[in-house]
């Protein structure tokens, strides 16, 4: 399990047909294709390595192999293999064309280990199935669209939010889990942990392949390139803000690098606001996905301000207790966005929030004014504060 298949007919062996998801309205939808993800990311190293070249051709010197940059411009075969890879066919994760260049460039495979590293990844994902199958059936999405839910109490409006979202979380992380272990099992995305690789990005340090099979068993290797969730760190984050960051980590990254550096706008809250536009684009026309995605900017401005505003000013003991508040209210603004990502339509979305009276727009909305008014500082302050950015102890992470 630990090798991959290297040599000329390497781009043959993985030919499949392209990065297809499925659509929004099957239970195991997982988003927008990824192809044209690749062939924008594949676009951009062909850049970076022509910026490359120009300023060697104009310095005179070669400075070597720069980090993550292309030995060469892939010609058509190659670009399409790298497109048609079977690797993340239906559920990703999103990887560059250096990942997948050095897959197939592997020295030594066969030393890659695969089966620890899977065992050790895939072992919550029977547990979270058996979650998404038990709460999916007390708490079924159907019941929303029907006129007897509106004739429930508030509180129990309110509450079925929760449920839902957990449903949908368990979903997300078995089948993610899942992709990830398919690259596992195939050796892809393996680099030694000295690269301190990134989930999309790949290596941020410069590590040398192991020149002997020897030396190659002996390095220790991290599959992070293809990381693609953080099921403790979606949960148990304090902030919105870092609830993002641990979700479709690898498209997390692709949005970061391509979306949000090139937004038409230097504020942070514009520059969500425009990512999410582009992202509830990806996923479809369902007016759902807009409502969702275009409601975290407001929240990432309200938190951001009254984050700033409140928390430096609270005792220690106050801040662990303001964390706990700052929690609780991250996970039922995702319970809220949820809803219309599920839910889809424009109607039965905002049928929906209209029945529990849009409480988190207007609560992101009461504590944007309260931060403004007290001083909540600019947007360019708010990510140099270092509130804690989980409840637990780092020891309770998974591996």
């Amino acid at each position: 399990m630990g090798g991959s298949s290297c040599g000329p007919r390497a781009h043959l062996v993985h030919l499949w047909p392209p990065h297809f998801a499925f659509s929004g309205h099957h239970p195991w939808d997982l988003g927008a294709h990824s192809g044209p993800a690749l062939l924008v990311s594949l676009a951009s190293e062909v850049q970076d390595l022509h910026v490359a070249q120009r300023k060697e051709m104009a310095s005179g010197f070669s400075k070597g192999p720069s980090l993550g940059l292309l030995p060469d411009v892939p010609s058509l075969l190659e670009t399409l293999s790298y497109s048609y890879c079977y690797v993340g066919i239906m559920t990703g994760p999103f990887f560059r064309y250096r990942t997948y260049l050095d897959w197939l460039g592997q020295p030594f495979p066969g030393a890659v280990p695969s089966l620890r590293p899977l065992l050790r990844r895939a072992w919550p994902a029977p547990l979270f199935g058996l979650l998404f199958l038990l709460s999916s059936h007390l708490f079924p999405l159907e019941a929303v669209r029907e006129d007897a839910f509106y004739a429930r109490p508030l509180p129990a409006r309110l509450f079925y939010m929760i449920p839902v979202f957990f449903a949908f979380r368990m979903r997300f992380y078995v089948a993610w889990i899942a992709a990830e272990c398919g690259c596992i099992a195939a050796g892809f995305g393996a680099y030694p942990v000295a690269a301190k690789a990134r989930a999309g990005g790949g290596p941020t340090l410069q590590c040398p392949p192991p020149s002997s099979p020897e030396k190659a068993a002996s390095t220790e290797y991290d599959y992070e390139t293809i990381r693609n969730i953080d099921c403790y760190g979606t949960d148990f984050c304090v902030r919105v803000r870092d609830g993002m960051r641990y979700w479709n980590m690898t498209v997390q990254w692709w949005l970061a690098q391509y979306i949000y550096k090139s937004a038409p706008a230097r504020s942070y809250v514009f520059r969500s606001a425009w990512t999410m536009l582009l992202s509830a684009y990806w996923h479809g026309l369902h007016p759902g996905y807009y409502l969702s995605f275009l409601t975290i900017p407001l929240c990432l401005a309200a938190e951001g301000r009254l984050e700033l505003a409140f928390r430096g000013r609270l005792s220690p003991r106050g801040q662990k207790a303001w964390d706990w508040v700052h929690w609780f209210l991250k996970m039922r603004a995702y319970d809220y966005m949820c809803m219309g990502f599920v839910l889809l339509s424009l109607g039965e979305t905002l049928r929906y929030w209209a029945s529990i009276y849009f409480c988190i727009h207007i609560l992101a909305l009461v504590a944007l004014g309260l931060g403004l008014a007290l001083g909540g500082g600019s947007p360019s302050r708010w990510k140099t504060a270092s509130p804690a950015t989980s409840l637990a102890s780092g020891k309770l992470r998974e591996e």
